[in-house]
């Protein structure tokens, strides 16, 4: 995948701010920037510039990776700690004022940089994710094969909620499959939440608590690919739903539709959380919504824009966001229902597409 461009967005931004050069820490963010996927890995940007900071593992990957996605930028290779530390402080020295990851840097490399470097270092938190918070062509594509392995993993193993399995092993079937059909490994540890318990609990880990007839069964399952993550959630019921069941499927699937098709530019997450959200308290249930009703996905399966109630952020054009309503209560269990869109310029575009028009588990696929 190409990251050409993406330092010079970073730039504008940097000079906007008053940095001569920024430092990035974050390796999410230094990936972003330059396709590098190693796990120690330093990124000054200034104006006449790229430097890419790693040390001994990693210089021939980092070369190889900044080509292949069209970076132009030097690497610099530090053999001990010292070395690398070296090398950042003869890079940010150049410059009267440097600005660094804030919400990255723990106090005491703070310490150790504001000692070794001849800078003032500045807190410049939030540069590189405003950039990184829409989605270029190539990463929505990764997304949306990420979405339909999900969505394949899903259809082949739905079908065998019945069969006595424990909620760790259709976790584990799902897992399994998402890496034969090409993913990467999972977004997260899948959740599988099952029963008048676990499935109030909306981020359950799956457990060898067998499903039984009648279980409410939360599936919430994601892919990896290139980096990139795919969400998403169905509910189904082994056996026939009881009326309860069916009434709380039905408030939540209205929310979630009507989440979806409010998703625009222009729209605030507050009013995007609000109008899922309304529907399930006017059913009289508000009180089972405990969650928010969505956030952006991306190289992080949780990144900015969170959509919930106390929010300010504003969809954009490129924004790839989740729309998951839910309600939970002990003894009854939960229903959740997701999908991951992004966001165009005519309303927004639907990634997942597994069916959710039911309660009832899917028919095994046909060959």
């Amino acid at each position: 995948m190409s990251t050409a461009g993406r330092a010079d967005r970073v730039r504008s931004r940097m000079a906007a701010a008053g940095h001569e050069a920024l430092l990035v820490s974050d390796l999410t963010n230094v990936r972003w920037i330059t396709g590098f996927t190693g796990s120690n890995g330093w990124v000054v940007i200034d104006h006449e510039g790229l430097t890419l900071v790693t040390d001994g593992r990693y210089g021939v990957q980092a070369a190889q990776q900044l080509a292949a996605a069209g970076v132009v930028g030097e690497v610099l290779v530090g053999a001990t700690t010292t070395d690398t530390q070296a090398h950042l402080a003869a890079l940010c020295g150049r410059h009267d004022r440097v600005g660094f990851e804030a919400e990255h840097v723990s106090f005491a490399q703070h310490a150790r940089w504001a000692a070794a470097f001849d800078t003032e270092l500045s807190s410049a938190g939030g540069i590189v994710e405003a950039e990184r918070r829409v989605k270029d062509a190539d990463e929505i594509d990764a997304m949306a094969r990420a979405c339909r392995i999900a969505d394949q993993a899903l259809a082949e193993v739905a079908p065998r909620l019945g069969e006595g399995l424990t909620e760790a092993q259709v976790r584990n079937l799902l897992e399994v499959r998402m890496r034969e059909l090409g993913a990467t490994g999972p977004s997260y540890e899948t959740i599988v939440a099952s029963g008048p318990v676990n499935g109030a609990l909306p981020h359950h880990r799956p457990t060898d608590r067998v499903i039984t007839a009648g279980d409410l069964v939360i599936i919430d399952v994601g892919a990896l690919v290139d980096g990139y993550h795919s969400d998403m959630t169905r509910t189904f019921v082994t056996g026939e739903p009881t009326a309860q069941q069916q009434e709380l499927y039905e408030v939540v699937l209205a929310a979630q539709r009507a989440g979806v098709a409010a998703v625009a530019a222009g729209v605030s997450v507050k009013q995007l959380d609000g109008v899922c959200r309304g529907i399930i308290t006017e059913a009289g249930f508000g009180d089972w919504f405990t969650h928010g009703t969505g956030h952006g996905v991306g190289l992080l399966i949780h990144e900015d824009p969170f959509v919930n109630r106390a929010g300010d952020a504003i969809l954009q054009v490129g924004d790839v966001v989740t729309v998951e309503p839910g309600v939970y209560h002990g003894g009854f269990g939960g229903i959740r229902v997701e999908d991951l869109v992004v966001v165009t310029s005519e309303g927004c575009r639907v990634l997942t597409a597994s069916p959710k028009d039911s309660l009832c588990p899917p028919s095994p696929p046909t060959i």
